[in-house]
């Protein structure tokens, strides 16, 4: 698949597809996730290819983002292990210097805002 230039976040439009780093495609973005005050990229929500739902690629999973494609830095295996959006994100590991509503769980909470409408 050719990929087309490299793009920032900033350009990356809905549906544009995404691939594992084996270059399978894993699904299509349904939104950017980032901190436009900041000018932060947090990462993507993909709606999967099999349509088996939705999955969140942290900015730290994203390799490149092109203007046909995203390459994640994950195996296709690795992909299907992606968190999902939630209202109320299980804590992956509990860090006393990283509170719950801070890292990966807010992220997840934004992210199902966006997916359930909420936003």
């Amino acid at each position: 698949m050719e990929l087309g230039s490299p793009i920032s976040y900033e350009a990356l439009e809905r549906g544009t597809p995404v691939l594992s780093s084996e270059q399978e495609r894993i699904g299509t973005v349904v939104h950017v996730l980032a901190d436009e005050a900041e000018d932060v990229f947090d990462g993507i929500v993909v709606v999967e290819h099999r349509g088996d739902g939705h999955r969140f690629a942290d900015a730290d999973d994203v390799a490149e983002i092109h203007e046909r494609g995203v390459v994640l830095r994950r195996t296709t295996e690795e992909c299907e292990r992606l968190p999902r959006p939630t209202a109320n994100p299980a804590v992956i590991r509990a860090d006393p210097a990283n509170p719950p509503d801070h890292g990966l769980t807010a992220k997840l909470r934004r992210a199902w805002d966006l997916v359930s409408g909420e936003h």
